[in-house]
């Protein structure tokens, strides 16, 4: 292979972004110049939304409005709920939330318009509806009836209430809000990429978070926080930890959950959401998932030398705030809107068709041979 192809364009920088990079200086993820461990202190998703398209944190008013904005907008029309309902039960939810937001782009009758404040409104009403397409989804699989979205609880509470008719204790809920937080927005990520290269077509918006969701899908990318939380179920015990990842080392099975393509020494992530999941633990009596976490992280950090990215605090920690293991990755969706959505309208500002080269390794041209000399 040529040393000029870079497989998986890794290494290869392909445009410049303000919404978000790693920062190496403080190995700290940084949304617009926050690092996000202070976002994860100081503000709510909302907050955080509203910065990834604004630039800025907001003021007192400018989130009053912006939530007024958000909430307004969170339920869905009665063709798309009957969409829903003819969902096949058995269908994973990564793929009815990719055709709930495809839905939503048939229904917007600006779907073509690529003006920034049009795109801006898009944004914000596919953030407000995504939870409500997932919740209805969650439920109806479950043969119980949708709950509809209320407009006097926040995004994370939101949610919560739709799913289950209820919303936790306020530590559940901030648990919750930070891995939105944590999980809102990653540079050009392969799902990031993908929507990128669809705006750059100049499609519109929801199909570029469509494909975005098609990428995320995917067990190398959003799919893993799924993956961790089967692992743990597997092993079922903290006395049985210990042999199964040795096991899985020695005989070098994938183990989900470790190790990241931007992060060498440890996803920057991982710390807070670390304590948001052992927060979870101790209110809901899960300990015994991280004492078997424990084992796993320290034995793959000691033998291997690689670090666990994001997926592997949070899944068990979606798990113990009693969520299907089937519906992370669309939690993953719900918080992402947000980023990608971000990098399409930082797309479209400058916009140039995404359309790299490729090293041909097939035959040579030749002549096509009559049928019967075949």
């Amino acid at each position: 292979m040529s040393d000029d192809i870079k497989k998986g364009l890794a290494g290869v920088m392909v445009d410049e972004t303000a919404v978000s990079k790693v920062n190496p200086e403080t190995n700290s993820l940084i949304y617009r110049g926050y690092a996000v461990q202070d976002l994860c202190q100081h503000c709510s998703f909302e907050e955080v939304a509203y910065l990834m398209w604004n630039g800025e944190l907001p003021d007192r008013a400018q989130l009053d409005a912006f939530t007024r904005q958000e909430r307004g907008q969170r339920g869905l029309s009665d063709d798309l709920m009957q969409v829903i309902r003819r969902f096949p039960k058995s269908a994973h939810p990564m793929d009815t939330v990719r055709t709930g937001v495809s839905f939503l782009g048939m229904e917007d009758q600006d779907t073509w318009n690529n003006d920034p404040a049009d795109n801006y409104r898009k944004s914000v009403a596919i953030l407000a509806k995504t939870p409500t397409i997932v919740a209805a989804d969650y439920r109806i699989r479950k043969g119980e009836e949708p709950i509809a979205p209320r407009d006097d609880l926040s995004f994370a509470e939101n949610f919560f209430h739709m799913c289950f008719g209820k919303v936790p204790d306020p530590e559940i809920v901030k648990s919750f809000d930070v891995s939105l937080i944590l999980y809102a927005e990653h540079s050009f990520n392969a799902s990031t990429f993908t929507a990128r290269v669809i705006a750059s077509t100049l499609s519109d918006i929801y199909g570029a978070v469509v494909g975005a969701i098609a990428a995320l899908k995917g067990p190398l990318h959003g799919g893993a926080n799924e993956a961790v939380m089967h692992t743990l179920l597997e092993i079922g015990e903290p006395e049985k930890a210990q042999a199964w990842i040795d096991d899985a080392i020695d005989n070098k099975k994938l183990v989900m959950g470790f190790g990241h393509r931007v992060y060498k020494s440890g996803d920057s992530r991982v710390p807070t959401m670390t304590r948001a999941y052992h927060d979870v633990a101790r209110h809901t009596g899960g300990e015994k998932w991280v004492e078997i976490s424990r084992v796993l992280e320290k034995t793959f950090i000691e033998r291997k030398g690689i670090h666990p990215n994001l997926d592997f605090p949070t899944g068990p920690a979606y798990y113990l705030m009693g969520f299907d293991i089937d519906l992370f990755t669309p939690i993953f969706v719900m918080s992402r809107i947000t980023g990608w959505t971000a990098h399409v309208i930082e797309q479209l500002a400058d916009n140039k068709l995404i359309r790299p080269l490729s090293a041909y390794t097939g035959v040579a041209q030749r002549a096509v041979p009559a049928i019967g000399e075949r």
